[in-house]
C-alpha cells in the first residue's frame, strides 16, 4: 500500500513539475496570450507581450495602428494560428527560447499562409519573472523588413444584371453622380454656396457643414455630400454653376423602369455589419451590396459577384517586391427573365393614382409577361441614399406602395365563377343547359337564413342557363351551383386547382384559400364561395395560371420567370376538368366579351376575339355595410392561337363602376400587345 501511495505522489510531482512548474519556466503561457490576443484583434495586449527592446522601436499607437490597416486593407476575416511546441524548452546562448508556428489567413487575395517562429525571453519585471516577445514586423509576414508596406489592390467583380425580353434592363451596373464639395474652392462666400446646395439637394446645411468640419478634412479634398442619379441633369447643372461643388461618376445599381417594376426587382442596399459576420464566409467583403427585396434578394446567390484583389509588398520608394496573394474577381451571372418591360410599363402606367395589382402572360408557355404592383417606389432612392424623412413618408403612406398586392390574395368576385362552373360541370351537379328558373334580385335558400340573401345585379331576358349566368354575372346562379356541388365535394374539387396550396413559382406568393377554417362555416359561406366572396381569396397569379385551363384542354400550366431556366408549357395541375369543359366554359366566356349584354362587351374588338370574366368583389363588414369598398377584375385572353392573357386588379372602384372601369384597360393593353 505504501508503495502504491509513494508511486501515486511520484506522478504528481511529474505532473506538476512538467506542467505547473513548466508554465513559469517556458514561454508558453505567454505565447498562448499573444496567440489569444492576435485571434480577437486585441493588438493592445498582444503589444503587452513584446520586449522593451521591441517596444522602443514601434510605440504601441504604431503597432495597433499597423495591425489595423493591414488586416483592415487585406480583408482579415479568419485567422489560423499554429504553433508547433518543442518537446523539451531550450534556450539559446543568448537566453532565447523559439516557437515555431504557422499561420493562415484568409483575405481579399484568398488564403494566405506562412511559417515564421517566434523568440521569447525571460525577464524580471518587479521581482517577477516573465516571458516577452521578441518582435519585427516579420511576424506579419516573414518577407516584410522594415520600411516595407503591405499593399492591397481591390479588383471589383460586377453583378450580375436583370434582364427581361431581348435584353431589355430591369436592373443594370450603371453609374450615380456623386456631388461633392472642395472647401478651399468654395470662394469668399462660403456660407452663401453651401446654403444653394442645401436648398438644391433639399437637405439641411447642417448637414453640409457636419460632414466639411469632420477631423480628416483638407482644403483640396473632395468630401462627397449626396448622390444624384444620371437623369436628374436639372440639379445637377445648377449644383455644378455654384463654386467648389464638383462631381465624380461612382458605380451604382440602377433601375430604369423605377416604380414600374420594383416590387418585382426589389433593391440592393450596402451589407450591414450584422449580415457580413453572417455572411463573411460565403466571400462578402464590407464593399459589398446584398438583395434586400424580390429577385435581387431571391437570385441573390447567382447575381452575386466576388471581388478580386492582389496584396504585395513595396518597399520604401513604392516599388513593388513581391505578390504573397492574388485572386481574380468573378462577376456575378446574369438573370434572364420572360419579363416584357413594354407590357410591364403599360400596366404600371395605366394605374395613375390608382392601386391594384396585374398579371400578363401566355397562356400556352406559362411565360409571365408582366408582374405589377401599383403604387410602387423608385428602387433607385435606396441606393442614391434615402433620407430618414423620405423613408418614413413611404412606409406612412396610405397608399401603401411597399405593400407587394401581386404576391399577397383578394376577394376575386365574380373571376373565381368560372371556377365554380368547372367544378359543377366536373362533378356532373351542373346542367349547362338547365334553366334555373331564377327571378328577383334577391334569393335565400330558406328561412333559416333569416334576413340574409344572395343578391345580383339585374335581370336578363333568356333562360338562367350556365351562358347567361356568365354573361351577365348571376350571382344568384352560381350561389345555388355551390349548393347544388355540396361543402365536401367543392372543397376537394377546390384543391385540384392548387387553391391551398404553395404555388411552384419562383417568385414566392402567398397561398390562395377556399376558406380561413378548415371547412365551410355553413350552407351561407358556401353559396357565397360560388361566386367569388365569403371567406375565398386568391392570389392574382395563381387566379391568371387557373385560366390557362381554359385554352390548354383543363390543364393548369406552371407560371415561370427565369428564362435560362424554367420549363415552357410545363403542367402544373393535368386534367383539372376535362377538355369538354374547358371548351364549354371557353365558348361562354367568348360571350362574356362578344354579347353586347356582357359585362366584358367593353374590351370586344372585331379583329381579336377575346374570352373573358369581370369580377367585383365586395369588401364590407356585413351585407348591410354601405360603407365598405369593391375590387375590379378583368382577366381575359385570346382565342385565336392563344398568346396572352392579362388579369388586372383595382382597389377601390365603388364609385368608379366596379368591374367595368377595369375591363376598357384591358382591352388597351391587346390592342397594344395581343395582335
Amino acid at each position: 500500500m505504501k508503495k502504491k501511495i509513494l508511486l501515486i505522489v511520484l506522478s504528481i510531482f511529474i505532473v506538476i513539475f512538467a506542467f505547473g512548474c513548466g508554465n513559469k519556466d517556458n514561454p508558453k503561457a505567454s505565447f498562448e496570450k499573444y496567440m489569444d490576443a492576435w485571434n480577437k484583434k486585441d493588438y493592445k495586449t498582444m503589444y503587452s507581450v513584446l520586449n522593451t527592446s521591441s517596444k522602443k522601436d514601434i510605440s504601441q499607437k504604431d503597432f495597433i495602428s499597423k495591425y489595423t490597416s493591414i488586416y483592415n486593407g487585406i480583408e482579415l476575416n479568419k485567422l489560423t494560428i499554429s504553433p508547433n511546441y518543442p518537446n523539451s524548452f531550450k534556450a539559446d546562448s543568448n537566453g532565447n527560447i523559439s516557437i515555431p508556428f504557422a499561420v493562415t489567413m484568409t483575405t481579399a487575395a484568398g488564403q494566405v499562409k506562412f511559417n515564421d517562429t517566434a523568440y521569447f525571453k525571460k525577464v524580471s519585471v518587479n521581482n517577477s519573472d516573465t516571458w516577452t516577445l521578441n518582435w519585427s514586423p516579420k511576424m506579419i509576414y516573414p518577407d516584410l523588413n522594415t520600411g516595407d508596406k503591405l499593399r492591397v489592390d481591390k479588383k471589383y467583380g460586377k453583378r450580375g444584371e436583370i434582364k427581361g425580353v431581348g435584353g431589355s434592363e430591369l436592373a443594370q451596373n450603371g453609374t450615380i453622380k456623386s456631388i461633392g464639395i472642395v472647401p478651399g474652392n468654395l470662394g469668399t462666400d462660403a456660407a452663401g454656396s453651401k446654403n444653394k446646395v442645401a436648398q438644391i439637394l433639399n437637405i439641411a446645411p447642417s448637414i453640409i457643414d457636419k460632414k466639411l468640419s469632420a477631423s480628416y478634412v483638407l482644403p483640396d479634398m473632395f468630401i462627397p455630400i449626396a448622390n444624384l442619379s444620371s437623369d436628374d441633369s436639372s440639379k445637377l447643372s445648377a449644383l455644378l454653376q455654384i463654386p467648389g461643388v464638383m462631381k465624380k461618376d461612382i458605380p451604382a445599381r440602377v433601375y430604369p423602369l423605377k416604380e414600374k417594376a420594383a416590387l418585382l426587382t426589389g433593391y440592393v442596399k450596402p451589407i450591414s455589419a450584422e449580415e457580413l459576420k453572417k455572411s463573411i464566409s460565403k466571400g462578402y467583403s464590407s464593399d459589398d451590396v446584398i438583395g434586400e427585396t424580390g429577385l435581387e434578394k431571391i437570385y441573390e446567390k447567382q447575381l452575386k459577384s466576388t471581388d478580386g484583389a492582389e496584396i504585395y509588398i513595396v518597399n520604401k520608394v513604392g516599388k513593388k517586391l513581391k505578390t504573397i496573394a492574388k485572386k481574380e474577381p468573378q462577376n456575378g451571372k446574369d438573370l434572364n427573365l420572360t419579363i416584357d418591360t413594354k407590357i410591364q410599363s403599360a400596366l404600371y402606367d395605366q394605374y395613375g393614382s390608382d392601386s391594384g395589382a396585374s398579371v400578363a402572360l401566355q397562356p400556352k408557355t406559362g411565360a409571365v409577361l408582366a408582374m405589377v404592383s401599383a403604387p410602387g417606389y423608385d428602387p433607385n432612392d435606396f441606393v442614391l441614399g434615402m433620407s430618414q424623412d423620405k423613408w418614413k413618408s413611404i412606409e406612412s403612406s396610405t397608399s401603401k406602395p411597399l405593400l407587394n398586392r401581386f404576391q399577397t390574395t383578394f376577394a376575386p368576385g365574380s373571376t373565381f365563377k368560372p371556377i365554380t362552373a368547372s367544378i359543377g360541370l366536373n362533378t356532373g351537379k351542373l346542367d349547362p343547359t338547365k334553366d334555373k328558373k331564377i327571378s328577383g334580385l334577391k334569393w335565400q335558400k330558406d328561412s333559416s337564413w333569416g334576413s340574409y340573401s344572395v343578391t345580383r345585379d339585374a335581370a336578363y331576358n333568356g333562360p338562367a342557363d350556365l351562358t347567361n349566368a356568365l354573361v351577365y354575372s348571376d350571382n344568384i346562379y352560381f350561389a345555388k351551383t355551390a349548393l347544388d356541388i355540396g361543402k365536401d365535394s367543392f372543397a376537394s374539387e377546390a384543391k385540384k386547382f392548387g387553391i391551398g396550396e404553395t404555388l411552384p413559382f419562383e417568385y414566392g406568393v402567398t397561398s390562395s384559400q377556399l376558406f380561413s377554417s378548415n371547412t365551410f362555416k355553413d350552407d351561407i359561406q358556401l353559396a357565397d364561395s360560388g361566386y367569388g366572396q365569403g371567406q375565398v381569396l386568391m392570389n392574382p397569379i395563381h387566379l391568371a395560371s387557373i385560366y390557362t385551363a381554359f385554352v390548354n384542354d383543363g390543364n393548369i400550366i406552371n407560371p415561370y420567370l427565369n428564362a435560362d431556366k424554367d420549363t415552357p408549357g410545363k403542367v402544373w395541375k393535368t386534367n383539372v376538368f376535362s377538355k369538354n369543359i374547358a371548351n364549354t366554359i371557353l365558348g361562354d366566356l367568348t360571350q362574356v366579351v362578344k354579347n353586347p349584354g356582357g359585362t366584358g362587351y367593353g374590351a370586344y374588338m372585331d379583329n381579336l376575339p377575346l374570352a373573358g370574366k369581370t369580377g367585383t368583389a365586395e369588401i364590407k363588414a356585413s351585407q348591410t355595410d354601405k360603407d365598405g369598398s369593391e375590387n375590379g377584375w378583368f382577366i381575359a385572353t385570346n382565342t385565336n392561337n392563344p398568346k396572352l392573357l392579362v388579369l388586372e386588379m383595382y382597389e377601390n372602384v365603388k364609385d368608379k363602376g366596379g368591374s367595368h372601369y377595369v375591363v376598357p384597360k384591358v382591352k388597351q393593353i391587346f390592342d397594344q400587345f395581343g395582335k
